[in-house]
């Protein structure tokens, strides 16, 4: 039996506008937009999507499942995801992590690392 990931399902108060958010971020588009399913990816063939869904009750612990973003240039990411939108967050993370802890605009937590080597490695890593 053959599986694969196709989306990973966001709940949202504003489908359209975290959706927008989460394509800035990754340089993605909507691919479907209804009024209980919005779908973004890189295009509509791409292996898996983000596919955001509406929820009623609002968000009042931390994420049990986040994003690891692996930028380029941590920095300059951080900045310009900012801009978009997110805030910082904290979730008990040291002052000295290799990583910065960010919210997107209803308050998912998710993370953007240093750059990467591999899923395993990263650069600088020792």
């Amino acid at each position: 039996m053959a599986v694969s990931l196709h989306h990973i399902v966001v709940d949202a108060h504003d489908l359209p506008g975290l959706a927008r958010f989460w394509c800035g971020v990754l340089d993605w588009k909507v691919l479907s937009e209804k009024p209980r399913e919005v779908v973004i990816g890189p295009d509509e063939f791409a292996p898996t999507g983000i596919c955001f869904m509406p929820v009623s009750d609002p968000k009042t612990v931390k994420n049990r499942l986040h994003f690891d973003l692996a930028p380029d240039d941590q920095a300059a990411e951080v900045e310009r995801i900012l801009a978009l939108g997110a805030r910082h967050a904290d979730n008990g993370q040291s002052e000295s992590a290799s990583w910065v802890v960010l919210a997107d605009p209803e308050g998912n937590e998710f993370c953007v690392l240093r750059p990467k080597e591999s899923l395993t490695a990263f650069r600088g890593a020792s």
